[in-house]
């Protein structure tokens, strides 16, 4: 696919918040473009699979955090961006997972894409996001983050 066609394959989000309410992120670095962001975990949907299905599987995949923590409750969150070379754009579900504590993350399912980008992550509060040297995907999450909590 070159850069310009534009891949809408469906994906889920995850905003995983801990009892801090500190906002996990991934941080990544485009091997093609040299960006680096921080983003919620998520990824495509598989065929087959529902929204929610697929983002309790991206948690578990790119975490190791339990995919049952996901709610079914989520917000629509228009993405237009690049990645590898690729552009995306299209509507993304981010749904909401809460934690107690701050648990740990082990990515353990990554795939040879991921584990060639991925940097590390962080639980971080709004004001860290907002003083993030990197891009923060989507730019919003912050509003994202308040829409989600709003729905109870």
């Amino acid at each position: 696919m070159s850069e310009s066609e534009v891949n809408d394959r469906p994906a889920a989000r995850v905003v995983c918040m801990d009892g801090r309410g500190r906002v996990l992120l991934l941080h990544w670095r485009d091997a093609t473009s040299g960006l680096t962001l921080w983003e919620p975990p998520g990824g495509g949907i598989d065929p087959g699979e529902t929204p929610l299905e697929a983002a309790r599987r991206e948690l578990a995949e790119e975490t190791g955090l339990p995919g049952t923590a996901v709610l079914d409750r989520w917000v629509p969150v228009r993405r237009d961006f690049t990645w590898l070379g690729v552009r995306y754009a299209k509507t993304e579900r981010f749904y909401l997972a809460r934690f107690g504590e701050t648990p740990a993350v082990d990515p353990g399912a990554f795939t040879a894409e991921e584990d060639d980008t991925y940097l590390g992550y962080g639980w971080l509060s709004p004001e860290e996001m907002a003083a993030l040297p990197d891009a923060l995907e989507p730019p919003d999450l912050a509003g994202v983050l308040s829409r989600l909590t709003r729905l109870g």
